[in-house]
């Protein structure tokens, strides 16, 4: 038995195993996030007052430091009036907060169970190659749902909720609470899963899939990629895409870095 198949052999099982194995990852996977959305369900009132709503306060981390600066980089929240529109809502979105922050919060977990029965079917050299995944994807994960909390979502909500239609005229909008809330999802969410850009450039290139030279040539096409994903995840304005977009093409560049350290790593363990 050699050294590359002994990760696959010492997991050898009938492809219903397979199944069973995989139905209790996604059962323990889902009761996690079933866990911390309860917590998060229990602990309503100060959720919706210091996380979902607190980008509508003055105080927010955001426009205090942008107003530090200096006043003409000066901001505030958007100027909206956040209704119930209709009959129940209050109680949907609360349910829906809640299993959109469980899932946040047991993502280390879930990528963990996801992990874990991949781990056995890859090769040694494989194994070697994604040491550390988990940590790495969860932390590339919260920092992108920090980024769209505590960037992309002020900016959004600013541009969105004070744009007017009539020369030096502030209308105040009457935005639904679950317009809000989809928004605010959209802002987060979705920057933290486009973050794993590095961590996906680096399997491929490790394993001699992607190269530094590929990434370049298709530099273009890969920035036409990007804007695309970013208006498909994104609520539909130029601004959220162009936000969402300018982190990730940074994440590109470093990206062909990441690739080009990987490649040299795979050439020298050949």
């Amino acid at each position: 038995m050699t050294d590359q198949s002994k990760g696959v052999d010492e997991k050898e099982m009938p492809f219903f195993d397979h199944l069973e194995e995989l139905r209790w990852h996604i059962i323990r996977a889902v009761s996690s996030i079933l866990v911390f959305g309860i917590i998060v369900f229990v602990f309503k009132e100060f959720v919706f007052s210091n996380i979902i709503f607190s980008l509508q306060k003055e105080d927010f981390p955001t426009y205090r430091f942008f107003c530090s600066m200096s006043e003409a980089t000066c901001i505030g929240p958007a100027n909206l009036d956040i209704v119930p529109i209709k009959l129940g809502s209050p109680f949907f979105i609360h349910l829906r907060v809640s299993f959109w922050l469980g899932f946040i919060a047991s993502f280390p977990y879930i990528f963990w169970e996801i992990w874990r029965f991949i781990k056995p079917g890859l090769y040694d050299n494989e194994q070697t190659a994604t040491r550390g995944a988990v940590f790495v994807c969860s932390f590339l994960f919260f920092l992108g749902v920090l980024f769209g909390y505590f960037v992309i979502a002020p900016f959004g909500f600013k541009f969105l909720g004070d744009y007017t239609l009539i020369p030096d005229e502030m209308i105040k909008q009457t935005v639904s609470l679950s317009s809000y809330v989809s928004y605010l999802t959209n802002f987060t969410i979705p920057a933290g899963i486009l973050f794993q850009m590095p961590v996906a450039v680096y399997l491929f290139a490790r394993i001699g899939i992607l190269t530094p030279d590929f990434m370049k040539k298709y530099r273009k096409h890969a920035l036409v990629a990007i804007l695309l994903i970013a208006a498909i995840i994104t609520p539909p304005d130029v601004v959220t895409q162009v936000l969402i977009g300018i982190p990730v093409l940074i994440l590109y560049e470093a990206s062909i870095v990441i690739a080009g350290r990987a490649q040299a790593k795979y050439h020298k363990t050949d």
